[in-house]
């Protein structure tokens, strides 16, 4: 199965929604007007696109219109294919490295049921896969279930666990984990925190700390905080970022859960409102289900088209 393919059908819920609204917005009408560019926005704002995103591509797909660049639904689909590829890539960059030698840290956070965990265990399959020396971090101490679920991904993908009894003090388990990952020269150290509400005051609050801990064995780690998004959540995910990004400095997203939700356009309206990169999205259950994103690609899928 092509990398492409997965985008296409974990994202195929959504595209059967956008592209049969977009070209609905403007059948039957001849000449299109300021209502059929308010229903338009109306539409994507409905699809997840957030507002601000939303009158972007509208403003776009107004402006190609009016100079007669949109002449069927097929050109209508094109422009706002390239008007979303356009958002999707700002702010896109590569995953920050380190000096040959080092470890590259990436704190893992998110709220309940993000996907967290799962997703730290496909990226540890897939860096062993490529060579990778990594060691898992399980910082999730509130939940026992967490730490269990950490170590079986570390027996699957042969990566070491640095883990404490329940309850431990998480910031301790974070300062543990980041001297054995320098000590024993791991290419990878990425650490799991406990899924929490980003309206939890004293959890964001430990999750500061865990900061402050990383820094101290390893000043400048951690070196990347993901935030794990469910795209299922909708328009709440926008505040989620908003919040863990006050208190872990968040730098990159991972998006999961696309393949069971026609929500695709969330990730859209993030971009647009962050404009942090996404470096994963996930698109179902196994490990190749995790793919790094790719802008073009996720246009693409989003509206239904097909690549060469």
């Amino acid at each position: 199965m092509s990398i492409f393919s997965v985008f296409k059908r974990g994202l195929e819920k959504s595209a059967t929604k956008l592209s049969r609204a977009v070209t609905g917005v403007f059948s039957g009408v001849k000449a299109h007007g300021k209502a059929s560019f308010d229903d338009l926005e109306a539409m994507l704002i409905a699809a997840d696109f957030g507002v601000t995103a939303a009158k972007k591509v509208t403003d776009g797909i107004r402006d190609r219109y009016e100079r007669g660049g949109i002449a069927t639904d097929a050109d209508l689909v094109a422009v706002a294919r390239d008007e979303v590829a356009a958002i999707l890539k700002r702010g896109m960059r590569e995953i920050r490295t380190v000096p040959e030698g080092e470890t590259l840290v990436i704190l893992m956070v998110g709220v309940n049921g993000s996907g967290k965990t799962t997703t730290i265990g496909k990226l540890a399959a897939r860096w062993r896969a490529a060579g990778k020396k990594v060691i898992l971090g399980a910082c999730d101490t509130f939940r026992a279930a967490a730490v269990e679920q950490l170590q079986l991904w570390g027996e699957r993908t042969g990566c070491q666990v640095v883990a404490a009894k329940h309850g431990a003090d998480p910031a301790s388990v974070a300062f543990d984990a980041t001297t054995a990952a320098r000590a024993r020269r791991a290419d990878i150290l990425i650490i799991d925190t406990a899924g929490r509400q980003h309206n939890q005051q004293d959890l964001m609050a430990e999750l500061g700390k865990i900061c402050r801990s990383i820094g101290k064995v390893m000043p400048g780690a951690p070196h990347e905080v993901w935030l794990t998004v469910d795209a299922s959540l909708g328009a709440n995910v926008i505040s989620q970022a908003r919040e863990f990004g006050k208190t872990a400095a968040v730098s990159g997203l991972v998006l999961t859960k696309l393949d069971g939700t026609g929500r695709g356009g969330m990730a859209v309206a993030l971009h647009e409102e962050f404009g942090l990169p996404t470096f994963f999205a996930g698109f179902g259950e196994r490990p190749e289900d995790l793919q790094e994103f790719d802008p073009e690609f996720y246009a693409d899928a989003l509206f239904g088209m097909e690549r060469k």
